[in-house]
């Protein structure tokens, strides 16, 4: 019996299919705008939930981890702070940096001075 049990999780274990995780870069809604225009549009995200959220967090502190069902857009609107995921991403934001969430992925933020971020999707 022991052996039977072992054996089906040794091949649940490396039966799966691991997925790339693409790295974390930092990106910020300056670098969108490349032309000498003086009006410029870009597309950055497409919202699935139809939802922008003000978040503010204090200096020191964190939105602890937890997980989003579809894709998000975190914009750092002014502070400075980290996003990270349980995929050991990790991206330091300041004032215009974005990052986008992958959705069912455990991943938290924090705040090294008061910061206010949105967060859309």
């Amino acid at each position: 019996m022991k052996k039977s049990i072992v054996l089906l999780v040794f091949f649940a274990l490396f039966s799966c299919k691991s997925v790339p995780v693409e790295p974390l870069k930092t990106m910020n809604l300056k670098d969108l705008h490349t032309e000498q225009k003086e009006v410029q549009t870009a597309l950055l995200f497409v919202p699935s939930d139809n939802k922008v959220v003000s978040l503010q967090i204090a200096k020191g502190k964190q939105l602890s981890e937890h997980i989003t069902k579809v894709p998000a857009l975190l914009v750092c609107v002014s502070g400075t702070g980290s996003y990270g995921d349980e995929s050991g991403r990790k991206m330091s934001l300041k004032t215009g940096d974005y990052v986008k969430i992958e959705s069912n992925i455990k991943h938290w933020v924090d705040a090294f001075v008061d910061s206010n971020f949105l967060l859309i999707k």
